[in-house]
């Protein structure tokens, strides 16, 4: 099953029933066609140029890596062929520039949204897993080390007086698209890039419902009351390891009196503010989150 959000098409079966094998998962990873995708420092190879893709190596090319590679994940299976992750981090940039000339390490997020959609959701999910398991090295119940097991799906506890399981997890966090008649409500943080205004969102806290965290962040970022709370859908969003839950509202009340200070600037727009060539607005979200399209399925609406 696919999905409209980026980062979020299901192309891996993740074999689950399968990651406690390792003679299984050690006889995957030999395979001729196997597929492995490095991941250095939070970043992803990419082959750069006018259409940029990402770069999965063959495990004859992985080969010595693997003595220094400090984890490594069986992502699962596409049409019969393995694909892996191997966190190279340790290597130094003058290293890593020498593994492919073709390719060179960078952010994700500068190259998701023009990259082909499997290879980004397979991208993506490499990323995130790897940024769970450099967060969790350490048990988080008694400090002891701990070791990969699961072909990359569980963290054991080496503390035999202990001996916690942690498991791969995400951030929940809301974000929504609040209307008001012909109007949208939109903000912007100082730290963007000048003009753009995105959908308000923030993380889900424990206890709370969606519906409640969504109409309690709305309250904190903009003093607006809501109602009529509806989900639209979810993004994974590996930046760092957020999973964003997509939702409609409308706005009860209009004067914006916010209770922090998260945002820099918070505006009412119209649809012909927020379509394209309107002068309203400078720049919109990125085209790979779930914010753009909320914007865009909302000035369709109108």
């Amino acid at each position: 099953m696919n999905s409209q959000n980026h980062y979020a098409d299901e192309v891996l079966d993740r074999v689950a029933q399968n990651r406690r094998d390792e003679a299984w998962v050690t006889a995957q990873y030999a395979a001729e066609h196997t597929m492995v995708i490095p991941v250095w420092r939070s970043r992803s190879l990419i082959e750069q140029g006018a259409e940029p893709r990402g770069i999965m190596m063959s495990t004859a090319e992985t080969r010595a890596l693997m003595e220094i590679a400090t984890t490594t994940v069986m992502l699962g299976v596409r049409n019969d062929v393995a694909h892996f992750a191997i966190d190279i981090s340790p290597l130094e940039e003058h290293e890593v520039s020498e593994l492919r000339a073709d390719g060179e390490f960078v952010d994700l997020r500068s190259v998701g949204a023009v990259l082909d959609r499997t290879e980004a959701s397979i991208l993506a999910y490499a990323k995130g897993i790897m940024h769970w398991h450099s967060r969790h090295l350490f048990c988080g119940v008694c400090g002891s080390p701990t070791e990969s097991q699961d072909a990359g799906h569980l963290r054991k506890c080496l503390n035999p007086d202990c001996g916690a399981g942690h498991f791969p997890r995400t951030d929940p966090a809301v974000i929504m698209l609040v209307e008001k008649g012909d109007r949208a409500l939109l903000g912007r943080k100082a730290e963007w890039m000048p003009g753009m205004y995105s959908t308000l969102a923030g993380f889900v806290e424990p206890g709370e419902s969606l519906e409640q965290a969504v109409a309690r962040e709305v309250m904190e970022e903009s003093g607006v009351e809501i109602t009529n709370i509806r989900y639209h859908s979810s993004q994974p969003w590996p930046f760092p390891s957020s999973l964003m839950l997509g939702f409609f509202a409308e706005a009860v009340t209009e004067e914006l009196t916010p209770w922090d200070e998260e945002l820099e600037d918070l505006q009412w727009f119209t649809r012909q503010d927020l379509a394209d060539g309107g002068a309203g607005i400078a720049q919109r979200p990125r085209s790979d989150s779930i914010a753009r399209r909320l914007i865009d399925e909302w000035i369709r609406r109108g």
